[in-house]
C-alpha cells in the first residue's frame, strides 16, 4: 500500500511491537465505533479493501473482524459485508474502558460539533465552520474588556442585568442594522448566548411538538437536529444557487400549513449562495398568503458584501426575525448574539430567554458593543474578508485541480464541492489520516450518501489534505 508520507501520517500498521497486527485494528475499529467515526449501521469496508487501506493481509482483517464480532461492537451480514451494531444490540463483553481520546470524524452532526472543540494540535479541519485562530484579533478583545472594565463601576455587574440584553449593545445593534436596511429599535432587539441560542429562543416560542417547519437543504446540520429534538416536523425545500425551490416551497406550505421557515438570505450555509431578489419577493408572498414567520439567520453577515439582501430588510421586521452573531467574525468563544423582530413578538421572546437563561453576560455585550461604535470591528472584518479572498482563490485552484467541482459560485467562508465520491468514505478514510472532513449526508435533514461536501476556504489551503484527497480518489 502506498504510505501517505506527504501528509506526515502512515495508515499502515505497527510491524513491531507487544500487539499483533489483528490485535491493532481490531483496537484502532473499535476506538473508531465507540467514538462514531464509524457510526451504529455503518459498513465497515471489505476485506480486501481494509488490507489495502491498512497495508495488512487478508487475513489479519478477518481475525480482526472476528475480534470485534467477539466483542459484540459488529455484526456479519450474509451476501452483504460487516456493519457497526446498533448500541442496544451490543453484548456485555464489549469493553469497558475508555478507548484513547482521538479526534471525531464529522459523520454525524454531534461529531462535527465536538471536531470545533478540537485543540489547536489535534487534527487538520478542513469542513469547520470558524475561522482559523490565527486571523482572529486576540488583541481588539483585550481592548475590548480593558475599555469595559475600565469605565464600568465594579458595582454594575453584580445583578442580573437587563432582561433584553445591554441596552448599550442593543442601541450599537441597531445602528447596524440600519446599515444592513433593516430597521430595527433597540426595543426590538433581544441579545443571546450566540445565534444558535437566538434560533432556539425563537423556536421555543413559536413552536409546538408536531409542528411543521420549513428548512433549507442542503442545511445546517446542528439546526436539523435541533429541531428533531423538539418534536417538530421537518420539511426540506431544496435549496439552489438563487434561493429556495420556490414551487416545492409553495407545495409544502398548501399542504402542511408550516408554522415556521427557517433559512439564510446571504452566504447560505454550505453553499455559499445569497438569495436573488426575485426568490426574496416570492418567499415573502408565501410566507403572507400561507401564515408562516420567516426565521433569517444571518450568521455570516460579517463576510457578505454591502448590501447584500436580506428578507428582513424588504419586509420590514413584518412576518421575519432576523438571527445573527458574533463568534464567527470575533472569536467562538464569544458567544454574543441576537435576534431581531416584531415589538410584540420581541416581548414574547424575551419571556423564554428569561426561563432558559435569566439573562445574557453585560461584561462581553458591551465589549462587543464599544467594537461597534467605535468601528474596530468593521475594519477587522474588512481585513478577514479582503485575507478570505485570496485563501478562496487559492482553495478553489487546488480543489478544481484535484477534481472537485464547485455546485455554487466560490463566496463567502464555504464552499460546497462535488467531489465524485462517497464523503461519508472519504471523511472515515481522512479521519484515519488525521483530517475532519463535512461530509454532504451531515447537511440533509434525512441522511443518505452524497458525493458532496463542505470545505472552509480559510482552513482547506494546505497542499497535503490536497494530495491526500487526490490519493483516495486514485488510490494505489
Amino acid at each position: 500500500m502506498a504510505q501517505l508520507t506527504d501528509t506526515g501520517i502512515d495508515d499502515a500498521l505497527a510491524r513491531q511491537g507487544s500487539q499483533g497486527l489483528s490485535e491493532q485494528l481490531a483496537q484502532r475499529l473499535a476506538e473508531s465505533i465507540g467514538l462514531r467515526a464509524l457510526p451504529p449501521g455503518g459498513r465497515l469496508p471489505s476485506v480486501r479493501e481494509a488490507a489495502r487501506r491498512h497495508g495488512v493481509s487478508p487475513s489479519t482483517v478477518v481475525a480482526s473482524y472476528d475480534r470485534l464480532q467477539a466483542m459484540g461492537l459488529i455484526e456479519a451480514r450474509p451476501q452483504r459485508g460487516f456493519f457497526v451494531r446498533e448500541p442496544a444490540a451490543r453484548t456485555r463483553t464489549a469493553p469497558t474502558a475508555a478507548p484513547t481520546p482521538v479526534s471525531q470524524a464529522p459523520v454525524d452532526t454531534t461529531a462535527l460539533i465536538r471536531g470545533m472543540f478540537s485543540p489547536s494540535t489535534g487534527p487538520q479541519s478542513p469542513g469547520i465552520g470558524t475561522l482559523p485562530a490565527s486571523w482572529l484579533d486576540g488583541e481588539l478583545l483585550l481592548r475590548a474588556l480593558r475599555h469595559v472594565t475600565r469605565h464600568t463601576p465594579a458595582q454594575t455587574w453584580l445583578g442580573y442585568g437587563e432582561p433584553a440584553g445591554d441596552l448599550s449593545l442593543r442601541e450599537a445593534l441597531s445602528g447596524r442594522l440600519a446599515d444592513l436596511g433593516v430597521a430595527a429599535s433597540a426595543q426590538q432587539i433581544v441579545t443571546t448566548v450566540g445565534a444558535t441560542h437566538a434560533l432556539d429562543i425563537v423556536s421555543r416560542t413559536l413552536l409546538q411538538p408536531g409542528d411543521a417547519v420549513l428548512v433549507d437543504e442542503p442545511g445546517w446540520a446542528v439546526e436539523f437536529a435541533r429541531l428533531q429534538r423538539m418534536g417538530v416536523r421537518i420539511l426540506p425545500v431544496p435549496r439552489g444557487i438563487d434561493g429556495p425551490d420556490l414551487a416545492r416551497l409553495e407545495a409544502l406550505a398548501r399542504e402542511h400549513r408550516p408554522r415556521m421557515y427557517v433559512t439564510v438570505s446571504v452566504l447560505h450555509n454550505p453553499t455559499g449562495a445569497s438569495l436573488t431578489a426575485a426568490s426574496a419577493h416570492r418567499v415573502l408572498q408565501l410566507a403572507e398568503a400561507h401564515d408562516f414567520t420567516i426565521v433569517e439567520d444571518d450568521s455570516y453577515a460579517w463576510f457578505a458584501p454591502p448590501h447584500a439582501l436580506r428578507l428582513s430588510a424588504l419586509d420590514g421586521l413584518r412576518r421575519t426575525v432576523l438571527v445573527s452573531g458574533f463568534s464567527k467574525i470575533l472569536a467562538p468563544q464569544w458567544r454574543v448574539g441576537f435576534l431581531a423582530a416584531p415589538p410584540a413578538l420581541a416581548e414574547r421572546l424575551i419571556d423564554t430567554k428569561l426561563l432558559a437563561t435569566l439573562t445574557s453576560p453585560a461584561p462581553l455585550e458591551r465589549a462587543v458593543a464599544w467594537c461597534l461604535e467605535q468601528g474596530a470591528l468593521r475594519r477587522h472584518a474588512e481585513r478577514i474578508v479582503e485575507r478570505l479572498a485570496g485563501s478562496r482563490q487559492r482553495v478553489q485552484r487546488q480543489a478544481e485541480a484535484a477534481g472537485c467541482r464547485f455546485v455554487a459560485p466560490p463566496q463567502g467562508l464555504f464552499g460546497w464541492v462535488d467531489t465524485g465520491m462517497d464523503t461519508d468514505r472519504l471523511a472515515l478514510a481522512a479521519h484515519e489520516a488525521g483530517w475532519l472532513l463535512a461530509p454532504g449526508s451531515l447537511f440533509h435533514a434525512g441522511r443518505r450518501p452524497s458525493t458532496l461536501m463542505r470545505i472552509n476556504f480559510a482552513c482547506s489551503q494546505d497542499p497535503r489534505f490536497w494530495r491526500l484527497f487526490e490519493g483516495m480518489r486514485h488510490p494505489g
